[in-house]
């Protein structure tokens, strides 16, 4: 539902200068324009820098796996439907288990101990707005996890707050790709 002004989703025709490649590149990228991108196009420089993030994101150490758990539970953590249902489609092509994928959509911790770590801190990162605890820092490194991956992690949610909040001032529907995953809040 739309808490502001009325946002288009722009197409070749109706994007502002600059937009177009935006679309172009997420065409490239994902075999189509979604709506995020298309919402996100009314300002060019927020379309491309999601883009660029999230291509920056995309070539972290973090595997394609672990990428997803972040982007799930940040956009959890946000009460993002629109993203919850484009990444939960994007984790069924990564091939996430699928309880592990279901518990990210309940908010429940992970069997998997190294992806639970992972999901526990970015959860802990996203609420306390990176004021980490020390003991919080520790327990992703004793995961396995490194200080590299603490700023990879950051860069995700940084990814994923931009399009959270996009989509909630914008009211983003979700693309019929999507559908299947539909995802209507923390039920």
């Amino acid at each position: 539902m739309s808490t502001g002004p009325d946002f288009p989703l722009h197409d070749h025709d109706s994007v502002p200068d600059g937009g177009a490649q935006a679309l172009d590149n997420a065409q490239k990228a994902f075999g189509f324009a979604p709506n995020l991108i298309r919402v996100l196009a009314e300002a060019p420089a927020a379309a491309n820098a999601y883009l660029a993030v999230g291509g920056q994101f995309e070539e972290s150490s973090l595997s394609p796996v672990e990428q997803q758990v972040v982007l799930l539970t940040t956009s959890f953590e946000n009460g993002c439907d629109y993203c919850m249902a484009a990444h939960s489609t994007v984790a069924t092509m990564v091939d996430v288990p699928d309880e592990t994928l279901e518990a990210l959509r309940a908010g429940h911790p992970l069997a998997d101990e190294k992806l639970e770590a992972l999901r526990a801190f970015t959860t802990t990162a996203v609420r306390q707005r990176g004021h980490m605890d020390p003991d919080d820092l520790r327990s992703f490194l004793d995961a396995g996890y490194t200080r590299r991956n603490i700023l990879e992690v950051i860069t995700g949610i940084a990814m994923k707050t931009l399009s959270n909040y996009s989509n909630h001032i914008a009211g983003t529907p979700v693309d019929e790709q999507f559908e299947a995953q539909r995802w209507n809040g923390r039920g």
